[in-house]
Parts: C-alpha cells; structure tokens; sequence
C-alpha cells in the first residue's frame, strides 16, 4: 500500500536568515504558515532550503527546531541526504538521529555524472542502511544527470525501503512510464510545481512544493482537487496563482520565494552566497503579482 503520508502537498521550507544567522522566528513563522494552509507534510533541508550552505550544526539545529514546533501536526522529511560520494553517504546515514523524522528525500548523486548502474547502486547502499523510507529525487537541473524511468522502476522493485520519487525532470514521457510500470506502493510525487495538473492527470500522487511556501492554502486545494479528479476546479484554481511561477524562478530558487514570502512579512529576503538576494525591480514585479493573486483569492 501506498504510503498515505506522502499523497497530497508537500512544501521544501525555506530557511529564513537575518544578518547572516538563521531567522529562527521567521522560520516558526513559515512553518506555522505552511500547517495552518494546509500542507500535508514539510521536507527540510532541501534545495529550496539552502542545506547546502548551511553547516552540520546548523541543520541539526534546524531540524531540531523544525521537529519541535511542528509538534507532530504534520510529518517531516529531511532533505539533507543528496552526497555525491555513496560512502560518506550510508556512513551519515547510520550515524543520524532520525528521531521525529518520518522520511529522507535523497537526491541522485550530482555533479560525478554516473551511469544508471553507478545510480542505481547508490541508492541501493542507501536501503540497505536507512531506518526510514526514502523518497528518490530526480532533479537534473541541478545533477547534471537524468535518473531514466528504468532505474526508477527497478529502485522500487528492488526494496520496500524506497517509497516514491519526487521527479523533477520535466518530462512527462518519464513520468508517464514510471507510472505505468511501478510497483503498486510507489509514490510518484512531482518536483515542479508548473506541471502538477498534467502528473496527477496521469496517475501522480501530488507534489514537493515551492510555491506552498507562500500560498500553502491555494496549492494545496489544487492538489486536493485534481487528486479528486475535479479538474475544472483545479484548473481555475491554478490558473490564478500560475503567473507567480515566473517570478518565483526569474533569479533561481530559493532566491524569488524567499523574496515572495518576505514581501507577506514573515521574514527577510535574505540569502547565503553564492545566492544574491532578487534585484529591486523584478523584487517589485514579484510583489505586484502577488498582490493580485492574493486579491483574487481573497
């Protein structure tokens, strides 16, 4: 059976900073946010949250943080577990504490470019150790490297350990033949929030969100449509927060939705080098289009 947990909108937070520390009352604020809008679940530590910026002791204590003020109101994955070097990897693995973590999102090796052997091998030392289920991320963008549905297939074939995958390669032929040809428990969760209508159309169980971090309620009732099959509403829905996605990636991610969810006043617009925080004017534009989305959601 699927892992019911996962099914639905998840939201890669943000961490917030101020005058280069972490923004711990911003990032209550955020998570606050993001529950009372209605998310299904919280990943930390990802991308979106600049984990890799960020040192050892600084994401344990956000993590910490993050278990604490969640308070079991929803689950948390932790997004810290995408290493390009598989021994160090499984060697962190069995060093963790994942107590209060529900799951790891573990990105495909980047930069080494490996076959979909060396791939599939990775993760497979990754099940091997993992106390929890793991959820594959395929993000070529940022890898440099495709994870092609066979593998994906046969990941989920090969351990129980391995509960979905967040895809974020863009491509539906992709999506389409993981669908069709996973074991039945297998999550397919989308990575880009523009294609999430299309993905739960073919079979898709709901997405890893940025977008979420600034209009938790909207997303997540898009998604909560679409899973029910009622696409019109889901359509309406997403076509008036659709225009905020070109902002939110103008200048890279986490850059436009840190800006976006500064501009609602939960924290600064911060970032860590080598980000740079968004540019006044397309800051400007951002704040616009939002404004006019959250005046045709009101």
């Amino acid at each position: 059976m699927k892992d019911q947990r996962f099914i639905g909108t998840g939201v890669a937070i943000i961490t917030p900073f101020k005058n280069g520390a972490i923004d711990f009352p911003g990032l209550e604020q955020v998570i606050n946010h993001v529950i009372n809008g209605g998310v299904n679940y919280i990943v930390a530590l990802g991308s979106t949250g600049e984990a890799a910026t960020l040192s050892d002791d600084e994401q344990r204590s956000i993590l910490d943080f993050c278990i604490e003020k969640v308070d079991n109101r929803v689950p948390i994955v932790a997004g810290n577990f995408g290493m390009n070097n598989t021994h160090a990897l499984t060697q962190k693995i069995k060093n963790y504490n994942f107590e209060g973590i529900s799951a790891i999102l573990a990105a495909s090796p980047a930069y080494v470019k490996p076959t979909q052997e060396g791939i599939f091998r990775h993760f497979a030392a990754v099940a091997e150790v993992c106390p929890v289920p793991v959820i594959l991320y395929n993000v070529p963008g940022r890898t440099s490297s495709n994870m092609d549905w066979e593998t994906t297939v046969r990941l989920a074939r090969h351990s129980d350990k391995f509960i979905g995958i967040k895809e974020a390669s863009g491509n539906l032929q992709q999506v389409t033949k993981i669908i069709k040809n996973k074991p039945e428990h297998f999550l397919v969760i989308s990575g880009d929030d523009e294609v999430i209508l299309p993905i739960c159309a073919l079979g898709g169980d709901g997405v890893i969100s940025v977008i979420a971090n600034v209009l938790p309620k909207a997303f997540s009732q898009t998604i909560n449509f679409a899973l029910d099959q009622d696409y019109y509403a889901a359509r309406k829905l997403n076509e008036k927060t659709y225009d905020l996605h070109k902002w939110l990636y103008i200048e890279g991610n986490p850059v436009g939705i840190k800006a976006a969810v500064a501009s609602i006043g939960l924290c600064t617009k911060e970032v860590r080098l080598p980000l740079a925080e968004m540019t006044d004017g397309n800051y400007v534009r951002l704040k616009d289009e939002l404004d006019q989305i959250l005046n045709q959601l009101r």
